[in-house]
């Protein structure tokens, strides 16, 4: 028969370590890619809601008692016109949903 060499023997047991460790590696280095994209969807998602939040802060109420006086200055002369007979009543309402709206 042929005799054995030493080496040739070694190697299907390398290589099948080779294999095996090679495709752990590439498995870990998928789920940590998995795990990073999560972290990084997250924080975006976080980043998002915290935005959200500060839209939704509630209006200064000096800023609406500033728009209210002139609002409510033309309502009046509007009303004293339309009374006086200077608008229609068709005027009275367009100028009137023009103001409010």
């Amino acid at each position: 028969m042929f005799p054995r060499r030493a080496g040739v023997v070694r190697r299907r047991p390398l290589l099948r370590t080779a294999v095996v460790g090679g495709g752990a590696y590439m498995a870990g280095k998928a789920s940590a890619r998995q795990s990073a994209e999560r972290a990084d969807q997250e924080a975006r998602i976080s980043d998002l809601e915290a935005a959200g939040q500060q839209e939704q802060a509630p209006q200064v109420p000096g800023q609406r008692a500033e728009q209210d006086p002139d609002v409510l200055g033309q309502l009046t002369q509007l009303v004293q016109m339309h009374e006086s007979g200077a608008l229609t009543d068709e005027e009275f309402s367009a100028a009137k949903a023009r103001l409010l709206g």
